[in-house]
């Protein structure tokens, strides 16, 4: 059975990633974490209030937190009833990363599904903060859903890596499960950029090979102002369903959100991204 950490701010973006997730586990026993959490900048002024006001204002937007999931699950079983799934409701006031953190340690959490702000024109980014915060900074997958994204088959799924490092077992198990379960293809992007060199990757071509019966190897020379580019070919031209790679230093993602605004700009991924946690 499954542990899927569900946040939400009850935005439209977020209740889609949700929508997705139960569609994404329609055929797998699953226990679904639906977490709101509330800052305390929501209730306490610069004044700093009496400590029966707080107290007042801190209940009143819990219980509301705590109403709105309600209505989020009446509104799934009224609509999708499925008994494999079971829902638990959370409303947390912490910092937002550290109860991810707690919430996903103390429910054995195997997988956060989140959704990505939708934006518009030079507005538009590839991630909502917090989506990047916690792929950054969680020991968790996370499966980002960008705005509006409607769940269909998942066919064929692609990972990205610059074999900078060997892969470790229970790394892609997530991705492993999905391919899986799904009875989908695999394909295996190899980036060689100027930081990385392909003559390392013998090591993770032989993991590859152990772990999954099917799959393919693709492999792109660019170099960091093209990488993002490159990569929206492939993804494109592939008809990918979603996209993998793993957090780790100096990998492909710690420069995809460290790299100049225009080259967000450029990449304007449209599917899921699966971002794998690297294990010490």
């Amino acid at each position: 059975m499954k542990n899927i950490l569900l946040p939400t701010d009850f935005s439209k973006n977020s209740i889609n990633a949700i929508n997705y997730a139960l569609k994404l586990f329609e055929n797998e026993d699953c226990q679904f974490y639906i977490l709101n959490i509330q800052k305390a900048s929501s209730f306490i002024s610069d004044n700093m209030m009496a400590v029966n006001s707080s107290t007042t204002i801190y209940k009143t937007l819990i219980d509301a937190a705590k109403k709105s999931i309600s209505n989020i699950l009446t509104t799934i079983k009224n609509s999708n009833n499925n008994k494999n799934h079971q829902f638990h409701s959370i409303v947390d006031y912490d910092n937002f990363i550290d109860s991810i953190n707690q919430v996903s340690e103390k429910h054995s959490i195997d997988l956060i599904v989140m959704g990505t702000k939708g934006a518009s024109g030079l507005e538009k980014v590839l991630f909502g903060s917090n989506t990047v915060r916690v792929m950054q900074r969680c020991s968790v997958p996370v499966l980002a859903i960008p705005d509006g994204y409607t769940y269909s088959s998942i066919d064929r799924l692609a990972f990205i890596t610059t074999n900078s490092k060997k892969f470790k077992t229970g790394e892609l198990d997530i991705l492993t499960q999905f391919v899986n379960n799904h009875n989908a293809a695999l394909g295996v992007l190899h980036l060689s950029d100027e930081n990385n060199l392909l003559y390392s990757a013998q090591d993770n071509l032989d993991f590859f090979t152990r772990n999954f019966n099917d799959l393919k190897h693709d492999y792109i020379n660019t170099t960091s102002s093209n990488l993002f580019n490159d990569v929206s070919a492939y993804v494109k031209e592939d008809n990918i369903d979603i996209l993998a790679i793993i957090n780790k230093k100096h990998s492909f993602l710690q420069r995809l959100f460290t790299t100049h605004t225009v080259e967000w700009l450029a990449f304007k991924i449209d599917i899921p991204l699966l971002v794998l946690q690297h294990k010490d």
